[in-house]
């Protein structure tokens, strides 16, 4: 602890000069900034191969590798954090994120997309891991709200641009398109980078009453691996992670095999295709579920919020395989797809610094993230099931299948296990 401190002493003596609520938006602006290198990714997958016909599933291995790398490097790159602060790594992330979408915009081949992923993957999970983890940081009280409204910045932070990327593709191109939004994108992370900061080791959090569990000691992260807890978490953030990959890398691909991708559907006093109208409200709804969820969970416990989202999930998932080709029914689902998924970003890091503790945040929240990567590796798979017979309806199954497994692990194993673990010595007592 004593070494952490001393590795980052500006970070931490200027960190008052903002406020934990301050350093709170500036993470929420940053992770905004990063969120089209994953959600806006569908809108470029058909250009791409209208003018290369490098096929589908060889164009999304490369949002498979942007997954793998954005989540896997996280453990690291959280480590990075806990040791030098927030802000050096958040500088040099602004300069990937610009960096991935303009090798994109010059991608001729299929190597050189896949290096554009990796440039923007590693980028994208440095700014998750400052973020998030100087969240889970400053807000001890108030875990499952901060660590929510972080991750809605992820979340949410590709919805106001759906409609001016889907303009310039149409009507620039792809390829402009990749580097004008590259080049902000990532200007803007790198600026504010520079007023992030982290926590000393003398900061308190107003007390708060709550029913999450806390952690008696600091774990660092070979520690935690040792925990049956980990595991379980992982297990099920795999499981809630697939089917979210999956909607939002296919969804256009979805869209078009259904037939009402253009298809015009009026909600609200709007009429929107289909496709621009499901983009538009999942990214909102996504973005809103993780500090609502959040919220909620603060209040009523980690894992009883987890079984309610989680069954919630694989219900609306059961539901778009059955309905989905119904325009406004595909908008309306979709959207409740995205607003029972998305809450697996507050969720689960709120568990984990909850179970072990503020000190190693960063790199602990980064190595459970590691769990979206292992996840990720499902979606080609995804392509190849939906142009069989059984098309995404058996997609669709699996997916809800799995969202039902997570809720009722989240009660029946997550639970006592974490409050034996937390609480040893009342582990026979009254639940949390």
């Amino acid at each position: 602890m004593t070494e952490l401190a001393a590795a980052a002493p500006v970070d931490h003596a200027r960190a008052p000069a903002l406020g934990r609520w301050w350093q709170l938006i500036l993470g929420v602006i940053c992770m905004s900034m990063i969120a089209n290198l994953q959600y806006g990714w569908t809108l470029f997958v058909n250009p791409i191969n209208d003018r290369y016909h490098w096929g589908r599933p060889a164009i999304q291995v490369a949002f498979t590798i942007f997954i793998l790398t954005e989540t896997w490097l996280v453990p690291l790159e959280g480590y990075l954090v806990d040791r030098f602060g927030p802000k050096l790594i958040g500088v040099i992330a602004g300069i990937l994120v610009a960096a991935a979408w303009v090798i994109n915009s010059f991608a001729s081949t299929l190597p050189v997309l896949y290096a554009g992923a990796v440039v923007g993957g590693i980028g994208a999970g440095a700014v998750y891991g400052a973020c998030v983890g100087n969240a889970l940081k400053w807000f001890p009280d108030r875990r499952g709200l901060a660590a929510g409204l972080t991750a809605m910045g992820f979340g949410a932070g590709s919805a106001l641009t759906v409609f001016p990327i889907a303009a310039m593709i149409k009507t620039q191109g792809y390829e402009a398109t990749f580097f004008k939004f590259g080049i902000a994108q990532g200007a803007v992370v790198f600026l504010l980078a520079w007023f992030l900061r982290a926590p000393g080791d003398g900061f308190k959090a107003p007390a708060k009453a709550g029913v999450a569990v806390a952690t008696t000691r600091e774990y660092r992260p070979v520690e935690m691996l040792r925990t049956p807890v980990f595991w379980v978490m992982y297990v099920m953030f795999v499981m809630m992670a697939t089917g979210g990959l999956v909607a939002t890398a296919q969804l256009t691909p979805i869209a078009k095999d259904f037939g009402i991708a253009d298809s015009p559907v009026r909600l609200i006093g709007l009429t929107l295709p289909a496709l621009t109208f499901a983009l538009s409200l999942d990214r909102i709804l996504n973005g809103v579920s993780r500090p609502f969820f959040g919220w909620v969970s603060d209040r009523l416990g980690r894992e009883n919020t987890m079984f309610v989202a989680f069954a919630l999930e694989g219900a609306c998932v059961l539901l778009l395989s059955q309905f989905g080709r119904n325009p406004t029914a595909f908008v309306l689902i979709t959207a409740l797809v995205y607003f029972a998924w998305g809450e697996i970003y507050s969720l689960f890091p709120a568990t984990c610094g909850d179970t072990y503790g503020r000190t190693f945040a960063s790199a602990n929240a980064g190595l459970l993230y590691t769990a979206k990567g292992t996840a990720a590796l499902l979606v080609p798979l995804s392509s190849v099931i939906g142009a069989t017979t059984g098309g995404w309806h058996t997609v669709f199954i699996g997916a809800a299948v799995l969202n039902f497994i997570a809720a009722a692990l989240a009660l029946v194993a997550l639970k006592p296990l974490r409050r034996r673990l937390s609480h040893p010595e009342r582990s026979e007592g009254s639940a949390v």
